[in-house]
């Protein structure tokens, strides 16, 4: 790759959640100044998954070898058509940066996979495709997350801290010039689990939960379950075997899961924001337009939270892996060792070049 790139360059960022929502296209042009970034969000869509695509993901773990890398072409196969459809009417861009979906996170035994081959992506595109975000700072002893931090310091830094509220709640800040990110809590897939029970995929406003009536014993139980759990980067594994058990084994009814659930999330964040006495927060995610939830969180925050417009809302953790794909094509930093635990800073990212 040229080292000599021009300072503006337009990256199509794409990214996966755990909430299995959907898949986030958004195309970004992003410039170099002489001390920040400026960017834009051209365009940008969400790709709901289907009924089958939903459960081929969710049960991809269970998956042999063989099908496992059948499903890793396949679903690099999807992405690419739907960015080519995205992209119809649209100005190619320089380069695409898939986060991909992950299936496996475990850090502590060196590995961590996402789905949706890089090489297929560019290959089906006809376009240099940057993927495989985290396992180079797994490698270097990292959690291989999170990774949205670089972008949150880079272009965010009008916010002391940015709130992103999705599958998982997380965090980033700087502290002593250093920047600091962690997990919190899971919410979203807890959330989007119980709304599944009551036939909607996601509790809209936060409706369900304004009905329901906090269960103390559940609330003690979530809480105390995951004290000791390394929040550095939680995972669906720890989701399936911790917090789905507990709440299924409640006997309380579901709008109830639902609202203590969400008093236990905003409890887990308050506790954040004033531990670090963080006072002007950018909330981010779809947990963003549960009222409910956010009602929670601000109970006992004396701070500044801080919603943006919907496009940044639910597009930024896109926009922020397009910069990841931007820094990576320039050689620039773009994985913090300071936030995933690993030994130095990472270029991270595999390039398939077109």
């Amino acid at each position: 790759m040229d080292k000599e790139l021009p300072h503006t360059l337009t990256v199509l960022g794409v990214m996966s959640g755990t909430s299995l929502d959907g898949l986030d296209l958004a195309l970004c042009t992003f410039e170099k100044k002489e001390n920040s970034f400026g960017f834009e969000i051209l365009a940008s869509k969400t790709i709901d998954y289907n009924k089958s695509w939903k459960e081929t993901l969710a049960n991809a773990k269970e998956l042999n070898a063989e099908r496992y890398f059948r499903l890793h072409h396949n679903y690099g196969s999807y992405i690419a058509s739907e960015i080519n459809k995205f992209l119809k009417d649209l100005s190619k861009p320089f380069a695409i940066a898939s986060h991909g979906h992950t299936v496996f996170h475990q850090p502590h035994l060196g590995f961590t996979t996402q789905i949706g081959c890089g090489a297929t992506i560019a290959a089906h595109t006809g376009i240099t495709t940057i993927a495989d975000f985290r396992s180079l700072d797994v490698a270097k002893g990292g959690q291989g997350a999170p990774l949205v931090p670089v972008g949150d310091q880079l272009l965010f830094s009008e916010y002391d801290s940015c709130l992103n509220l999705g599958g998982i709640a997380n965090i980033s800040y700087d502290k002593n010039n250093t920047r600091e990110a962690y997990d919190i809590c899971f919410l979203n897939m807890a959330l989007n689990f119980l709304a599944e029970k009551l036939g909607k995929p996601f509790d809209e406003n936060g409706t369900f939960a304004s009905s329901g009536n906090p269960d103390e014993k559940l609330l003690e139980d979530l809480s105390e379950a995951l004290k000791n759990e390394n929040r550095i980067s939680l995972a669906r594994e720890q989701f399936e075997k911790t917090v789905i058990p507990i709440l299924n084994n409640s006997a309380t009814s579901t709008e109830d899961k639902l609202s203590t659930f969400c008093i236990y999330a905003g409890n887990e964040i308050n506790n954040i924001l004033s531990d670090h006495q963080l006072k002007n927060v950018l909330i981010t995610g779809g947990g963003a337009y549960n009222k409910y939830l956010l009602n929670c969180i601000k109970q006992n925050f004396k701070g500044k939270t801080v919603i943006p417009d919907d496009q940044t809302i639910q597009f930024k953790e896109a926009l922020i892996f397009a910069f990841l794909g931007y820094l990576r094509l320039h050689h620039k930093t773009n994985t913090l060792g300071s936030v995933t635990g690993a030994n130095t800073n990472s270029i991270s990212g595999a390039v398939y070049l077109q």
